[in-house]
């Protein structure tokens, strides 16, 4: 065919008929078609030669630019974004709006998460920074550098998240390299801590003084958080990612909301698996391993779910590292409501998506069934809170209870006191949005106890404070239906007066579908909405009842819908009262509610 030209004809209009969906398949592939016309083949020999032969010669030179496999023309926003200038490329840009006392356009406020920097406009005229505190892992001088740079730079609040981190508010434009140094100078970042990155790495609040835990995950969590940090292609992702070390502690790490979840278990006799590289039985000494759960993701109502590999502890970080980079290279970049790793495994399955992975291993993955690992330890519920024996004898923690998460900086001062002065000078973070002392003397535990009360806090497991998590809402964050957090404050205290609990309970308040709260896994949960009641616009929710986490695994089902927050409160506590009068023994409120349909709830719930 050397020297003949080869003309296509132009796509014709199909015929009468056909769908919209025919249409625009038939004019996909005639553009494909004449794509590939407009760009044949030229490749680069190993010696500098060029060929047309795409057998010799490696990737298009004459094709368009892609981004891992995806067409620049095809990119959303934010990849194109991201294409022009990396999120952590933009020290400079920052340098000039700080001198300016400037807002960013949008894709800089995008590019500025990557550096832990969110302008949170219009709800707040002013930056959020969000730190990362691996593990949870804090010191009380740690925490009195954050409480400094609070009052100097922020509102002087901090607020704990639902990632064992920690957030600071309302910093202006001319103060966000400020804020950035001086985080650095305090032995701590935010580096990847918002977009498109994998978030802070959680950890068992009471990994290493845990008496129950199978194994100390802390040294697996700050390994995966170094190499994250000093990895760019880590800074690739297509959508964030979430990871957690469970080590079968106390207090539950929720590790099946995330993307990935490491699970301890426990082999109790020699035994054999399968390897995945070619069917072989695989050796298994008895002991500790992890169980990998996958594609959890609470805002589409999903948990994480065993994907069959048991794995040594010492392979984890580095199983990590190569699923990561598989997300990295497949996942979607045209459409960001499917970008998620879910959307991914969902598209290939789970046996495609471990292949990818183990060819980017070097030692052998393998495949054991669950049946075969003796699980962890059931986790106590509301273990964050309350007064608790190490492992260490004659030491204990004590879980203190963060109302909604906000303390001011006196407050968190003083807790870096209590650590200090009675404790080892260490503080956790937990996923529910407050805090553990550790390390205190069996002598010094009631001193603790009196001064945290005087500090604000409390340290009861049975009261519905207890139980509250509650995100940002729309006090900060654009797109909540709602003030979450106020509302939550207000809830705790009408029921607290009306319906005495004998029994800890889970209520989470979250502004939108995105549910960084995890309303679908509480025992009560409330979406924000906005709504019209009597003909006005009002802050109101969906209710879903029966959600739980860990051993009590459960999607909460969806109740009540749009009801405005002035009911809220007495239509649970409605609820509440026929709980207590009809349940079976020492039933939980969860397990009550799952004993019935959604109409004989809205019957008995309803005032």
């Amino acid at each position: 065919m050397s020297g003949t030209e080869i003309l296509i004809d132009p796509p014709t209009a199909p015929p009468e008929g056909f769908t919209r969906e025919q249409k625009a398949y038939l004019e996909g592939l005639m553009s494909g078609i004449a794509q590939r016309q407009l760009h044949p083949y030229v490749g680069v020999m190993p010696a500098g030669t060029f060929t047309s032969d795409p057998a010799e010669g490696g990737p298009n030179l004459a094709a368009s630019e892609t981004v891992h496999g995806t067409a620049l023309e095809d990119l959303n926003k934010q990849e194109l974004w991201k294409h022009e200038l990396h999120g952590l490329d933009t020290w400079d840009r920052m340098l000039d709006l700080a001198s300016q006392d400037a807002v960013p356009d949008d894709a800089d406020n995008f590019r500025f998460r990557f550096q832990g920097l969110f302008y949170v406009a219009p709800t707040q005229k002013s930056f959020m920074l969000r730190c990362r505190i691996p593990a949870g892992e804090l010191t009380s001088d740690k925490l009195v550098a954050l409480a400094n740079l609070s009052d100097k730079y922020g509102n002087g609040k901090a607020a704990l998240t639902t990632r064992s981190n920690l957030q600071i508010r309302e910093i202006q434009p001319r103060n966000i390299l400020n804020v950035l140094t001086g985080l650095q100078q305090a032995g701590l970042t935010s580096r990847g801590s918002g977009a498109d990155n994998v978030r802070n790495i959680t950890a068992s609040p009471t990994a290493g003084f845990d008496r129950q835990e199978l194994i100390d995950v802390r040294p697996y969590a700050h390994s995966l958080h170094h190499y994250i940090l000093n990895n760019r292609e880590m800074y690739d992702l297509p959508r964030k990612f979430n990871v957690s070390f469970e080590g079968g502690g106390a207090v539950d790490t929720v590790a099946d909301t995330n993307d990935i979840g490491f699970m301890a278990v426990r082999v109790v006799v020699p035994t054999h698996g399968t390897s995945m590289r070619n069917g072989s039985r695989v050796a298994l000494d008895k002991g500790v391993y992890f169980r990998v759960e996958l594609c959890g993701i609470t805002g589409h109502k999903q948990f994480a779910r065993d994907c069959g590999l048991l794995v040594k502890p010492s392979d984890s970080v580095a199983l990590s590292a190569a699923m990561l980079r598989v997300f990295v290279r497949h996942g979607n970049r045209t459409d960001r409501k499917k970008a998620r790793l879910k959307y991914l495994v969902d598209e290939w399955g789970v046996d495609r998506f471990l292949e990818e992975t183990r060819k980017l291993v070097a030692f052998d993955l393998v495949k054991f069934p669950i049946e075969g690992c003796r699980r962890r330890p059931a986790a106590l519920r509301q273990g964050h809170l309350g007064v608790y024996r190490q492992s260490q004898p004659g030491l204990n923690y004590v879980g203190v209870a963060i109302p909604v998460g906000i303390m001011n900086t006196r407050q968190m001062r003083r807790l870096a006191e209590l650590a200090g002065s009675y404790g080892s000078g260490a503080l956790r973070l937990t996923p529910w949005q407050n805090l553990l002392i550790p390390d205190i003397p069996d002598g010094f535990v009631e001193t603790v106890k009196r001064a945290l009360v005087r500090a604000g806090f409390h340290h009861e497991a049975n009261s519905y404070a207890a139980g509250l998590v509650a995100c940002t809402g729309n006090t900060g964050c654009k797109w909540a239906g709602s003030d979450t957090k106020g509302h939550a404050v207000a809830l705790e205290r009408y029921l607290e007066k009306r319906v005495p609990l004998d029994q800890p309970i889970n209520i989470h308040l979250t502004g939108c579908p995105h549910s960084c709260a995890q309303h679908y896994m509480g025992d009560i949960g409330l979406q924000g909405v906005k709504m019209t009641h009597s003909g006005e616009s009002v802050e109101g929710y969906h209710i879903v009842f029966g959600g739980g986490y860990g051993e009590h695994q459960s999607v909460a089902r969806q109740v009540f819908s749009n009801i405005p927050f002035s009911e809220v409160p007495h239509l649970l506590e409605c609820g509440l009262r026929t709980y207590l009068k009809r349940r079976e023994g020492s039933e939980s409120f969860a397990a009550f509610t799952r004993r019935y349909s959604v109409k004989e709830l809205q019957e008995m719930f309803t005032p």
